[in-house]
């Protein structure tokens, strides 16, 4: 294997949310700095919102309620 070919690997790289919440993980880049992580995304906290375009959401629910 070539010497010098793949980037340095940091085990404990920091990850800072724009929430305030802040944790280690394995990455190529020391610092990571993102904007949504599992504690602030609305899926993982359960205030999920549905933006409902045009009433799509009401039909894809009719045409499922119809096929059963």
């Amino acid at each position: 294997m070539k010497t010098e070919t793949h980037p340095t690997y940091f085990k404990d790289a920091k990850v800072t949310c724009a929430c305030g919440r802040s944790f280690a993980v394995g990455s190529t880049k020391e610092k990571l700095s993102v904007e949504i992580c599992s504690a602030c995304h609305p899926f993982y906290t359960g205030n999920e919102k549905i933006l409902d375009a045009a009433g799509r959401v009401e039909k894809f629910k009719a045409r499922r309620a119809k096929a059963k």
